[in-house]
């Protein structure tokens, strides 16, 4: 590692060693990076030889992050230490019952502490002015010995300004906030219980075989209310562990003052959101899912903040900055929110602890990370397509500290937990993004592969079923680095949000209100629609990636789309709300899809393809509407013909043998109209067909895909 110049410590509270850029003394840009050794960078070179021109990118980034953790060391005693910061900032109580209160607060005047303990005394409690913007109190306690402030007391720090101003201010490490029905504003309340929830479950292992259901507590109900953590406990869990989900990607936990805003505007970053519950009833979900053997990842939202000032970080200490950069730079113009400065100290202090915090403290399994797109390029991707050209992902437009940012993110993650699971939503294509830090890459284990929900609802849209481009299609599916995980779904909640619609909805429209029972026969529409849904998601599962998620609800076909209350639909929770009574009546249809969903997890859960090398395509035929590939050897095959049926259908296969049916769309109890015998068996013709070794003749009627699986090998994975 190169020699650093000394470690004196800028007023800024960061190390003068780490400026917005860690250019050492004599160097230039350019010059970072040229001496340094990416441990593992062969492996990518290796697997993507294009990358080779832009050597000298990856080194200085490479050498960026190890200035990073070298300065962590230096002054901070490491990334552990550093990383548990939320034990020694905001309100710590101490052994004896004292309690020690720390903020840092650099443009501030002066601080004091308010709240109800002190009868709201605005100046009664003022604290000591120390280096580097850091502000410390001390209250002792009670005569009692208790603690000055009580457990679930309101708080406030007030901010004095140098122009005069008194702000009051939530701490940026409050763990609770609460807000009065009336108000608008959010209280921060003092979170202490004298008997807290122990979590005893451990967390689950990383599965091989990522099945993901992206869920919000909020709308987890029927009912038109925020729904609560204790109902999602009680009533959604077994139904997420009976679908065959082996992790839940949770939504809008992290405290937002707006709940329109879907959890994406964040406010106090430490805090669970309490329009769901308290912090232990939150713990107590986790801990049942990892009893059920359900991994539990965090919608972490690091990307920007809200712009809120009185229950938010916008503002803390009076200055336009603080956390953020100053505008321009520091406002995100579509998302009128505020943006990180991801090279001051203070910040990495704040967003690296904020991670460790939902990971120990609520025993999250890992991330997804929200916005990637917007905070990898200084033009936050905002009126620019990605072609795929290199130079777009190098370059002057790359935002290096909120790259490193992340470099250092995942690098601690899975230091210290190394079955932590991240996911970037990224739509730019970062190369890399899904390799090993010590091979240059971001270090993320999985994006979201988010063209094939937009290439689903063009087809709905624009496509007569006739028009349906097999080759397209697959082309979407298949379209990913190679050598980096992506997660394939179908719809998410993106798709779903006012002015959209879930595919459900695209495929059967108002008719789901009226045609939707069992006890009549299926219309055109409800036909189409039925069988499309699964085809789409199965195809989508199989081909898309090497993890798969599906939203709340959706997996049942939910109809019509997301809205939350505002002020333009007066306020109203109806669809708000996910409808899982419709599952629990015998008689509607809603209950076979969800059936398909379930079986189609659990045969994936029997024969592994997710965890499998990509799929071979053996067969896309224009003409024929029929997609043929194996994955895992396992044979797919789907005919999204609308009228036609094929009676011994050639289709090409590696491994010789029997083979029999493990799922079949068009099963009755899938709603499908049962054509095909489930005890058939299928024995291969040792005839090279499509670039395969074997060949065998099945019976596929129209709009129906089928899994076949050998009968003859073993399919432990």
């Amino acid at each position: 590692m190169p020699v650093l110049c000394s470690l004196a410590v800028s007023p800024s509270g960061r190390p003068a060693a780490v400026g917005a850029r860690l250019v050492l003394s004599g160097e230039t840009m350019a010059d970072l990076g040229d001496n340094v050794t990416i441990p593992e960078f062969s492996f990518l070179l290796q697997m993507d030889p294009y990358l080779k021109p832009y050597e000298k990118d990856f080194r200085r980034r490479y050498d960026l992050l190890q200035k990073q953790l070298f300065q962590l060391e230096e002054a901070e005693g490491g990334f552990d230490q550093f990383t548990r910061s939320y034990n020694t900032f905001g309100v710590q109580r101490r052994p004896d019952n004292s309690l020690y209160l720390r903020e840092w607060a650099p443009a501030a005047e002066a601080l004091f502490l308010t709240g109800d303990f002190n009868g709201w005394d605005k100046f009664s409690h003022p604290y000591t002015k120390k280096e580097f913007g850091k502000w410390e109190l001390i209250l002792p306690p009670k005569h009692d010995k208790s603690p000055a402030v009580d457990h679930n007391s309101k708080l406030k720090v007030v901010v004095h300004t140098k122009e005069g101003q008194r702000l009051y201010r939530i701490s940026p490490w409050a763990k609770y906030v609460t807000r009065e029905e009336k108000s608008v504003i959010y209280d921060w309340v003092h979170w202490d219980p004298p008997q807290p929830y122990i979590q005893v479950h451990p967390r689950p292992r990383k599965p091989a075989s990522l099945r993901i259901y992206e869920a919000h507590v909020g709308i987890a109900s029927p009912e038109g209310k925020i729904a609560s953590y204790s109902n999602f406990t009680t009533n959604v869990l077994p139904r997420i562990k009976d679908l065959g989900y082996n992790c839940i990607q949770l939504m809008a936990i992290m405290e937002h003052a707006y709940y329109a805003s879907f959890g994406y505007q964040i406010t106090s970053f430490f805090a669970a959101s309490s329009r769901y519950g308290t912090p232990d009833e939150l713990k107590q979900l986790i801990d049942v899912a990892h009893s059920m053997g359900i991994m539990v990842l965090l919608d972490v939202v690091h990307s920007h903040a809200s712009k809120n000032t009185e229950d938010g970080l916008n503002r803390f200490d009076g200055s336009d900055s603080c956390f953020f950069h100053s505008p321009p730079r520091g406002e995100h113009s579509l998302w009128g929110s505020r943006l990180f400065n991801y090279s001051s100290w203070e910040v990495l202090r704040f967003l690296l602890s904020n991670l460790r915090w939902w990971m120990e403290e609520y025993r999250f399994d890992g991330f997804r990370f929200d916005g990637v797109t917007s905070m990898l390029y200084h033009h936050h991707g905002i009126g620019t397509g990605f072609t795929g050209d290199y130079s777009e992902y190098f370059g002057l437009q790359v935002d290096e500290d909120s790259l490193v940012y992340l470099m250092l993110a995942n690098h601690i993650l899975h230091t210290l937990y190394p079955d932590c699971i991240t996911v970037a939503e990224d739509v730019s294509g970062m190369p890399a993004l899904c390799r090993k830090v010590e091979e240059g890459g971001l270090g993320f284990d999985y994006r979201l592969a988010m063209a094939i929900p937009d290439k689903w609802i063009q087809i709905l849209k624009e496509l007569k079923d006739e028009d349906w481009n097999m080759g397209n299609i697959i082309y979407t599916l298949t379209n990913r680095r190679y050598g980096e995980n992506c997660i394939a779904y179908a719809e998410s909640h993106d798709q779903a949000l006012v002015g959209d619609k879930s595919l459900a909805f695209w495929l059967m429209d108002k008719e789901m209100y009226t045609n939707m029972s069992s006890t009549i026969p299926m219309t055109h529409i409800i036909d189409r629609g039925m069988q499309l849904h699964k085809m789409i998601r199965l195809i989508t599962h199989g081909l898309g990636g090497e993890g798969y998620l599906n939203f709340m609800g959706n997996e049942f076909g939910h109809p019509e789309w997301l809205d939350f209350p505002r002020e333009g639909n007066n306020q109203s929770y109806h669809y708000a709300r996910r409808q899982f009574n419709l599952v629990d009546m015998d008689h509607l249809r809603y209950r076979q899809l969800y059936a398909f969903d379930r079986d189609m997890n659990r045969t994936e859960d029997k024969y592994g393809w997710l965890a499998a090398p990509p799929a071979f395509v053996s067969a896309k035929h224009e003409e024929d509407k029929v997609i043929v590939f194996d994955r895992a050897n396992v044979l797919f095959i789907f005919n999204f013909h609308p009228s036609k049926s094929f009676q011994d259908y050639k289709v090409a296969v590696e491994v010789p043998g029997k083979y029999k049916i493990k799922l079949d769309s068009d099963a009755a109890q899938y709603g499908g109209h049962g054509r095909l015998d489930p005890n058939t068996e299928f024995f291969t013709q040792p005839e090279p067909f499509n670039g395969r070794s074997n060949s065998l003749q099945v019976y596929i009627p129209c709009r129906t895909a089928i899994v076949l699986a050998n009968e003859e090998i073993d399919y432990c994975y």
